[in-house]
């Protein structure tokens, strides 16, 4: 995805400079939203058992033996994934009281050359929406609020345009409030220390997406809003009611609000992908994420999160049931999310998941409550792929010795006129626009705006995307043609797809290097700054162009014409004015993508 991300950075340690940029949001946006499928698949229906009690929270795992026969191959699949040289992940593999694995791979510090520890804090990013959404439960326990309470009861400044938005809208990310990370205004403000109040005055003029309940979209503006209803319910500060009430109870050692100023023992550092390498994490306050997204941790004192939510240590039983009860939009449609957990299936086995990421970290966590199985991968590259979730679903496949994902066909299962079937211009409901094209006897999808993805068949008319097993099944109508599809994107309602008349468009062929096109080539190489913390870094390798945005992969781009180059892994274009003399450099260029332009200027 190029698109400027919708999140801040941070370095390690209070080193500013110019990094990356990634989301402490579910990584929708970087996934589904933009056609390369990343998140979890495969629905799971109505509430989730938490599991068995247990009379008390556990101890930290002790660290784990030599790796066994039965988890040599998913030690040796981490170590690959995660070079010793390199930013890297610590991961816990729990199952009952049985550690399977508890190890760090790679540096914590690359500059000074530390590995990390299974004891390595990291910014766990959205992981923190359910300790949020655990003070909210905890505060209604104790009947300080109720969950259909209006948020004017406690914020009575907030405007709701005369719509009647409740605690439980924000809690399953119905409420339609706008979310201030994808505000352009937001990101002039990243790196200062706000007032919860400060980044409120970003979205309470705004207008509603949506009219309450109506649908489902991730808002982080919506757990921003829980941290200061906790606040006013509470009598304390966000951080400090964490403290007292959740991590200090439960044992959690670790487990704290992040800050760039305090020691915190054990702190990795963050890194994003730059060029070849790797770069600090760039600065950012972390006044920002708040109850969104402000926790740091460890995957000892995960584990003990995870145990308490077998028992009744800190909630009740009945609180606990509705903490993994997945909410509905008004249609009766479930959203698969709600109180910070997303509700899916891996081969027969209800899971509950989260993943994380901010500036420099992305993390993940996992369970499989009917086999007391808990998958916990925290890694300090904000870049890496595969992501941490997609990580957490392999490791937990292998763990239980199932398939990943449901058997896709062999090859040639499906005939060229089937697939042909298939072709064309699909509409959502919101007029976001996927083409599915077929490429011999395969069939990719593809966002508007977005990756292109191959689409692998499970049967006749179901398919699973290529990266993880999210479905599209087509449908017929009486006549048996190929009519529309549903989009099951494992989070949120099922997407349903009108198939339109319109043809999908050719796709789009470079022209060839003439002499004149070759001597402009060097002089559009170089860094432009798109957006705060977000930079296209332009490389050349003979007449060939490369694009790097920050934090994410480089990719070619193939020229349309002496000014304008397209790239064929995402539906954008960067056009480069004014074209330079010979022997001269651009100035900017401008990214064109998903109906918008965004120019960004050469850097020093």
């Amino acid at each position: 995805m190029l698109t400027p991300p919708s999140e801040a950075i941070r370095p390690c340690p209070r080193r500013q400079g110019r990094g990356s940029a990634l989301p402490w949001c579910l990584l929708l946006a970087a996934g589904l939203a933009v056609g390369a499928v990343r998140l979890e698949a495969a629905p799971a229906a109505g509430a989730t058992s938490p599991g068995a009690p247990a009379a008390k929270p556990a101890p930290s795992p002790s660290p784990s033996p030599s790796p066994s026969p039965s988890n040599t191959a998913l030690d040796a699949m981490l170590a690959a994934a995660y070079p010793t040289e390199r930013p890297g992940a610590v991961v816990l593999v729990k199952r009952g009281d049985k550690v399977l694995l508890r190890k760090g791979y790679g540096l914590a510090n690359l500059e000074l050359g530390v590995p990390l520890q299974p004891e390595s804090v990291f910014e766990i990013g959205s992981i923190t929406k359910q300790f949020t959404a655990a003070g909210i439960l905890l505060l209604a326990e104790r009947g300080r609020l109720r969950l259909d309470d209006e948020i004017t009861r406690y914020l009575p400044d907030f405007p709701t345009h005369g719509k009647k938005i409740t605690i439980q809208h924000l809690l399953t990310h119905t409420s339609g409030i706008a979310d201030y990370t994808h505000l352009p205004e937001w990101a002039a403000h990243m790196r200062e220390d706000l007032a919860p109040s400060a980044i409120v005055a970003l979205i309470k003029d705004k207008p509603l997406d949506f009219a309450p309940g109506e649908r489902w979209a991730y808002d982080n503006s919506g757990y921003f809003l829980l941290g200061m209803v906790i606040e006013k319910a509470g009598g304390k500060s966000y951080a400090q009611f964490m403290m007292d009430e959740i991590f200090r109870p439960l044992g959690m050692k670790s487990t704290r609000y992040g800050s760039n100023k305090d020691l915190i023992p054990h702190r990795a550092c963050g890194y994003e992908p730059a060029g070849d390498g790797f770069a600090n994490a760039e600065y950012h306050s972390m006044t920002q994420p708040y109850a969104a997204g402000a926790l740091v941790s460890d995957v000892d004192d995960l584990a003990i999160w995870d145990r308490a939510l077998y028992g009744e240590s800190l909630l009740s039983k009945e609180t606990l049931a509705r903490m993994f009860t997945a909410g509905q939009v008004s249609s009766g449609a479930s959203t698969r999310y709600a109180n910070g957990w997303v509700f899916g299936e891996l081969a027969g086995h209800a899971v509950v998941w989260h993943n994380g990421g901010i500036p420099g970290f992305a993390t993940a966590l996992l369970r499989v409550p009917d086999q007391r199985l808990l998958v916990v991968v925290l890694s300090n590259d904000g870049g890496h792929e595969p992501p941490p979730h997609t990580m957490a679903r392999r490791i937990a496949a292998q763990a239980l010795g199932v398939p990943e994902r449901p058997p896709t066909l062999p090859a040639g299962a499906l005939d060229t006129a089937t697939l042909d079937g298939y072709v064309g211009v699909y509409v959502d409901q919101e007029k976001v626009v996927r083409t599915v094209r077929r490429e011999g006897g395969r069939l990719f999808a593809q966002r508007r705006g977005g990756e292109k993805a191959e689409l692998l068949p499970i049967a006749r008319d179901r398919f699973v995307y290529e990266d993880v097993p999210a479905q599209l099944a087509f449908q017929r109508d009486a006549q048996g043609r190929v009519s529309g599809a549903l989009l099951d994107r494992g989070i949120g309602p099922d997407l349903a797809l009108r198939k339109s008349d319109e043809a999908p468009p050719a796709e789009r062929q470079a022209i060839a290097v003439s002499p004149a096109l070759a001597a402009l080539l060097e002089g559009y190489t170089g860094s432009y700054e798109v957006a705060a913390g977000f930079v296209l870094t332009i490389t050349r390798a003979g007449d060939r162009l490369f694009l790097q945005a920050t934090g994410q992969p480089k990719f070619e781009i193939f020229p349309a014409s002496e000014t304008v180059f397209f790239l064929k892994v995402v539906d954008a274009e960067i056009e480069f004015t004014p074209a330079p003399t010979p022997g001269g450099r651009s100035p900017r260029l401008v990214l064109h993508q998903g109906g918008r332009d965004l120019p960004g200027q050469r850097m020093p």
